[in-house]
């Protein structure tokens, strides 16, 4: 039975949101390669860290997190609209969404680690990204996020 506010079946909804990737995102592939042009090595989805981050550089303790703006709440993000259904469900699974990576997010810099998030929309200006990261990823004290 369709609701008024969704034009697909639950059963073509379910499978949409089945297709929808956590890991080897396009956002995540561009933050990788530019990552990787810049002389940078780093190991993926490293289970044994809080929140498992996209990208970890051990040799200097720095991790990378490519958050999608609509899942992890961009602020102020066009990307990050507010289904009109079942909206009470939908806050409370962003409200944990946000939480949760905020929560690995000072676990990891308890653990030493230097965190660095970046969202879907700042993927779309390459250029503008590869400055960021070359700006943050080759200086040796600076502190991001």
């Amino acid at each position: 039975m369709l609701s008024l506010a969704d034009k697909l079946t639950p059963q073509q909804r379910s499978a949409n949101m089945a297709r929808i990737r956590s890991r080897h995102t396009t956002p995540e592939l561009t933050v990788r390669r530019i990552v990787h042009s810049l002389g940078f090595r780093y190991r993926l989805h490293r289970r044994d860290l809080p929140g498992t981050p996209d990208l970890v550089l051990p040799k200097s303790k720095r991790v990378i997190f490519v958050n999608g703006c609509f899942w992890h709440r961009h602020p102020s993000c066009h990307l990050t609209s507010m289904p009109k259904s079942n909206v009470a469900f939908w806050e409370a699974k962003f409200e944990r969404t946000v939480r949760r990576d905020e929560m690995a997010r000072r676990a990891l810099q308890e653990l030493g680690w230097t965190v660095l998030t970046v969202w879907e929309c700042e993927t779309r200006d390459v250029q503008s990204l590869a400055g960021r990261l070359r700006k943050l990823l080759k200086s040796t004290n600076m502190k991001f996020s």
